[in-house]
């Protein structure tokens, strides 16, 4: 019976290991900060290569809270808001952009400077994780830029 539920415990953590690795992470960037500035935000681009999951949580070392957000339409005013999950749909990729879906760094423990990186660790809803370095930028990338601008014109 021990070796059965070895066996099966191996087998379940293999699973949740393996399924991190149909996630890609591209182009992760954080915002950087002036001194005093206690929040900011990461953005990146998640090509779910598996199976339909949903990213669940964030952690980071630099902030005291890290949360996923969006930003919703209340008439006429752009909010932002905590959200429990991240969709991830099979074989799309989404997008975390300023203006949008994004992981907020609450509390932060320095200012991030740019040309630093930081770790970012995101949690899927099997529960495996994958780590993550994400350099720091003043200024976000030209496609993330054109599609805030985008989004603030509504």
């Amino acid at each position: 019976m021990t070796r059965l539920s070895t066996l099966l415990t191996a087998l379940c953590l293999s699973s949740s290991m393996a399924f991190a690795a149909d996630i890609s992470v591209e182009q992760p960037v954080a915002r950087a900060t002036p001194p005093g500035q206690p929040n900011s935000a990461a953005f990146m681009q998640l090509v779910n290569k598996g199976e339909t999951t949903a990213l669940v949580a964030a952690k980071s070392s630099v902030a005291d809270v890290v949360e996923l957000h969006t930003h919703t339409n209340d008439e006429g005013v752009m909010r932002m808001r905590k959200i429990g999950k991240i969709e991830l749909p099979a074989g799309e990729t989404t997008v975390l952009q300023p203006g949008g879906l994004h992981v907020m760094l609450i509390g932060l423990k320095q200012p991030l400077q740019a040309g630093s990186q930081i770790d970012l660790s995101l949690e899927y809803a099997d529960g495996s994780q994958q780590q993550v370095e994400v350099p720091v930028q003043m200024a976000m990338p030209a496609g993330m830029q054109m599609q805030q601008q985008k989004h603030g014109s509504h």
